[in-house]
């Protein structure tokens, strides 16, 4: 797998003649490693004293043999969540939404099953996956995903699916992922404000943050130049998926990005230009996932290292793209990558992850 690294200061500390110079090794490091996990790799790194690094790893179209430069654009999937857990918080903080009011408050009648009732159910437990509810894409209309990757499905419909299925299986915490749960968050958004979940961000998140490549695709089935393209592998090849209507992931899945603007909305977040200091303390409270770490109201919260606290948010689309990040507390050192198959070792790439952000400076 060739290695390519754009190593463009896009924005870095003020020049000082006392200030520590940039070491680049733990940088050199991690794209080592990651040039070995088989993928097309877009690598997005921040850092005070390097600024914002963008570099890659292999190709972001096999076909063409385009190698990755960093500054593609990809599908981030539940990524996304955070974005939308940072709206409902920012209407929380306006006082027009209540973490705690029920979701039957906002949508009456919608969720009315012999298993599943909007009136016990609250915001705070859909931005956290303790309400109780299924992921829609448990629904046998999902068993042939590729089926639908053309089709317009609108939110209203992934809930309605979810609320046909048994009550999912949950941890002592009462955690039970389900991109259900966003879905139905942005339809409270819709609700409480007349526009759309896509509208929101856009307005609130990626205009005001001047996020120039960021984008809500709706039925868009391309992903703006350059992408990284997408990989499944199928009877033992990878099949290249990018064109795709992620319309049904909505609020749970749907946005479009490059890292390094990830990488922005993330730094904002963290550095509370985002969210008031209230909100983001209700978005840093954690119980424990399915997996034993900790998740918060859209955010899974890391500890790289012994002292060391870090969140982010992982995503994944049918199409073969992925997402991974994590972003230090203070929001001064961060890492994103984009990858461009559902094939590699997620351990193996967390790892590197971890190690970076816990060497970088």
């Amino acid at each position: 797998m060739a290695l390519t690294v754009t190593a463009s200061l896009l924005a870095g500390p003020a020049a000082s003649a006392a200030a520590p110079p940039c070491d680049t090794r733990p940088i050199q490091t991690a794209l080592k490693a990651l040039a070995k996990v088989g993928a097309g790799i877009a690598v997005t790194v921040k850092s005070p004293r390097c600024g914002v690094w963008n570099g890659g790893v292999g190709l972001a179209d096999r076909r063409t043999g385009r190698k990755v430069t960093g500054d593609e654009h990809s599908r981030i999937g539940s990524d996304t969540k955070t974005w939308t857990a940072t709206v409902v918080l920012q209407l929380v903080g306006e006082g027009r939404i209540s973490l705690d009011e029920t979701v039957d408050h906002y949508l009456p009648g919608l969720i009315r099953t012999r298993l599943y009732d909007g009136r016990k159910i609250t915001v705070r437990q859909l931005l956290q996956h303790t309400s109780g509810l299924p992921d829609y894409l448990d629904a046998p209309f999902w068993d042939d995903e590729e089926a639908h990757r053309w089709d317009h499905i609108e939110p209203l419909q992934t809930v309605q699916q979810a609320l046909t299925l048994p009550r999912p299986d949950r941890t002592a915490s009462g955690f039970a992922y389900a991109n259900t749960n966003y879905n139905l968050a942005g339809l409270i958004v819709t609700k409480v404000t007349g526009r759309g979940i896509g509208t929101e961000i856009t307005q609130r998140i990626i205009e005001r943050l001047g996020l120039r490549e960021t984008s809500w695709p709706g039925d868009q089935t391309t992903i703006p130049k350059p992408d990284l393209r997408g990989y499944v592998k199928k009877r033992g090849t990878l099949v290249d998926m990018t064109e795709w209507n992620t319309s049904e992931a909505d609020a749970s899945g749907e946005l479009i990005s490059t890292g390094a603007d990830a990488t922005a909305f993330w730094t904002a977040l963290l550095t509370g230009k985002l969210l008031a200091p209230a909100q983001l303390a209700d978005m840093k409270q954690t119980i424990l996932d399915d997996y034993g770490k900790d998740y918060g109201l859209g955010v899974e919260g890391y500890r790289p290292a012994p002292g060391l606290v870090a969140w982010g948010h992982s995503g994944s689309m049918a199409s073969g793209h992925k997402f991974r990040n994590a972003v230090t507390d203070d929001g001064q050192r961060a890492v994103t990558l984009l990858i461009g198959t559902d094939t590699f070792d997620s351990d193996d790439v967390d790892s590197i992850i971890g190690d970076l952000i816990r060497d970088l400076r």
